[in-house]
């Protein structure tokens, strides 16, 4: 069998640019500079984030079981990225609750067509060049971060087409960089025998993976300490480092774009310095001290907060960046080293979900401190930076040295049809 032609390959790479066109345009920067010039609460966001994180929990994981099972996901894909344009194409052109609601329905649709993108990897590459095509992904990933950020000071700025225009032109970008996946991705649909499963199906097939993998030395805490550090990564991403440095900080939107255009910048040689290390050194001990850099991030941002001191939070974009980058690139890598073989698909399941659960906490923090206990916004960004402490020290006691696996624990060995090993 051939293997993905090339424009099946690109079509799938740049997808991931469409991606991020929202991810930071949309939720990272726009709809936070939106809440504060209609004066809505911080809590506002939060409910918005927290109400979305639950319906993709159980949303997603159903989804991809389900196309699983039929061997067919693009149509899946079409259908959550076309709900996650057209709502995003309306934010602003009604009253403010309306808003709110489109931006969940956008959530929704995006993060739950990811988890269809990602399964479709196996289509797009072969064994031998999937790593490479992953990387290319996230690469491109970083540039639609910059073109985000450029449709908006063109749209906002220049033409001055305030929030809706600046809305709708980033939607129809997310959707033309999106059409070439519709169109040139070629699956080769492997349907499974099984009948796709029910949504409680996939509830009791995550609960037994955890029970599995409590068996295991250092699994369940490796995932323990990624929800901490990962929840309060995703908060900032989730639009409340923007809402903190417009609020607290009383910087302009345009000095938010630099700050993250730097962040960008930062975390693409993070996560390049970080590869190259993955190769000499422990990529546990390099993820602790990875969450050390975090720290200092976090207490810089607070300190600017508390002292007025605005150019402290400059330290967070550079050193942030850094982090994010180098975080993404060992924590998987961690988990390949600590999981069995054979169930390390089932594990990554695990892994993903964690990172789902861990956009609820964050968000459900930060308005309960901001909003309900009215501790203020630095208060709350002390808390996020307290998560990722306790990260590092659950993480203190996940080992990832290399690990005999008892036969059970192996891949299984077949015999292929020329009588060889595999």
């Amino acid at each position: 069998m051939n293997g993905p032609g090339r424009r099946s390959v690109w079509s799938w790479v740049v997808y991931d640019l469409a991606n991020t066109i929202f991810a930071l345009g949309v939720v990272g920067l726009y709809i936070p500079d939106w809440l504060s010039s209609v004066d809505r609460p911080d809590g506002d966001l939060a409910a918005v984030q927290v109400a979305a994180a639950i319906v993709v929990v159980f949303l997603a994981p159903w989804i991809g079981a389900r196309t699983d099972a039929t061997g067919v996901r693009l149509p899946a894909l079409r259908i959550t990225t076309l709900l996650a344009v057209a709502a995003t194409f309306f934010l602003d052109t009604g009253p403010e609750p309306l808003t709110l609601v489109l931006l969940l329905v956008a959530i929704v649709g995006v993060n739950t067509g990811s988890v269809v993108y990602d399964a479709l990897l196996v289509e797009v590459s072969t064994p031998e060049n999937r790593g490479w095509v992953s990387g290319l992904g996230v690469g491109m990933g970083y540039l639609g971060s910059f073109i985000g950020l450029g449709i908006g000071l063109v749209a906002f700025n220049l033409l001055g087409w305030g929030y809706a225009g600046t809305f709708r032109t980033l939607a129809l970008a997310f959707l033309a960089f999106a059409i070439p996946a519709f169109v040139f991705i070629v699956e080769r649909p492997h349907p499974s025998p099984e009948r796709p499963p029910g949504m409680i199906d996939v509830v009791r097939r995550v609960i037994a993976s955890w029970r599995k993998a409590r068996a295991y030395d250092g699994v369940t805490r490796f995932l323990l300490g990624r929800f901490l550090y990962t929840d309060a990564i995703n908060t900032l991403l989730a639009g409340f480092l923007a809402l903190y440095v417009i609020e607290e900080l009383k910087m302009t939107r345009d000095d938010v774009t630099l700050l993250l255009a730097v962040a960008i910048a930062a975390a693409i040689a993070g996560g390049l310095g970080a590869a190259r290390l993955l190769d000499r050194v422990s990529p546990v001990r390099l993820l602790r001290a990875v969450l050390l850099v975090w720290v200092v991030g976090f207490a810089a941002v607070v300190a600017a907060g508390v002292s007025g001191v605005r150019s402290l939070v400059w330290v967070l974009g550079p050193v942030g960046g850094l982090a994010l980058g180098a975080t993404w690139a060992a924590d998987r890598v961690v988990m390949t080293r600590i999981s069995p073989p054979r169930h390390l698909g089932e594990f990554y399941g695990l892994y993903a979900t964690v990172g789902r659960f861990a956009t609820i906490l964050g968000p459900l923090l930060w308005a309960l401190v901001v909003d309900v206990a009215e501790l203020g916004r630095s208060f709350a960004m002390g808390v996020l930076g307290a998560l990722v402490t306790a990260s590092w020290f659950v993480l203190r006691k996940v080992e990832d040295s290399p690990r005999s696996w008892a036969p059970q624990d192996e891949v299984p060995v077949r015999d292929s049809p020329d009588g060889s090993r595999t």
